[in-house]
């Protein structure tokens, strides 16, 4: 019988793990003294597994932002961001970089759907108007006589524009900004709004309630005697308490020139 026998059968165990070749190393005899306080200290302070204990994840501030799947990323989504970069930078520090890290995507992928700068900065702007008219044309296509009408819709148009001003003063002057650099946009706005006013108008001539040989031209005379109450280079006076009394005015003296 060799050596290594002689020492399992005595009550040691071979194992070659780490040690040096023909050496043998020795142990404890199961049921000893000395391994059930090995196993009662083992239980007692067990090993780290973070397979059943994973470290602590992080609090969600400091997780880094996810990348955006390409088929959620839309030109609405990329709208809404980029309004909320502009009400905290301004128009003059707002970059598509900024919109690109508020979505968590590249600054490529805003630019596959918006090709300039520019060309967002029309989009958000026409989007932010856009509201007001969408308001409106509920009105216009809505029932009842025309005068009823136009009274609502002046009267709509009036309040939306105050809200704006008033609501959200500092996204107000940031739009200001972009829309003394988009003419285009304002324009089709301004143009939308005279073509509501005709619709009204022309039903007017058809009930026999306005009378005007021109609803288009008539409604471009509305529209800029009503400038005070819209145009927003008169927004500071639309916080005065006499501005409602005037508005009034100016609506009543349109509404009688056009049944006359």
């Amino acid at each position: 019988m060799t050596e290594a026998r002689r020492q399992s059968r005595s009550g040691g165990h071979r194992s070659g793990y780490g040690a040096e070749p023909g050496t043998v190393r020795t142990y404890p005899a199961p049921g000893s003294a000395v391994v059930d306080t090995l196993t009662r200290d083992r239980f007692r302070h067990p090993p780290v597994c973070h397979r059943r204990h994973p470290p602590p994840r992080p609090a969600l501030s400091e997780r880094p932002t996810r990348p955006m799947p390409p088929e959620t990323l839309t030109p609405e989504r990329i709208l809404e961001a980029t309004e909320e970069v502009l009400r905290r930078y301004g128009p003059a520090k707002a970059t598509v970089v900024d919109v690109a890290r508020a979505l968590g995507v590249s600054h490529g992928s805003v630019y596959r759907h918006f090709r300039t700068k520019a060309a967002l900065r029309d989009a958000v702007t026409e989007r932010w108007l856009n509201r007001t008219s969408k308001e409106l044309s509920v009105i216009v296509a809505a029932e009842g006589p025309a005068p009823e009408r136009l009274d609502r819709w002046l009267t709509a148009l009036f309040e939306a524009k105050r809200h704006k001003a008033g609501d959200d003063p500092e996204l107000f002057a940031t739009y200001m900004t972009l829309i003394g650099e988009s003419g285009g946009v304002v324009d089709r706005h301004v143009t939308d709004l005279e073509a509501q006013l005709t619709t009204i108008i022309e039903a007017g001539v058809s009930e026999g309630e306005f009378h005007t040989p021109s609803p288009a031209t008539t409604a471009r005379a509305v529209f800029d005697a009503t400038g005070r109450f819209h145009d927003p280079c008169y927004a500071p006076e639309w916080s005065r308490p006499e501005i409602t009394t005037d508005f009034e005015a100016v609506r009543d003296l349109v509404l009688r020139g056009l049944r006359s």
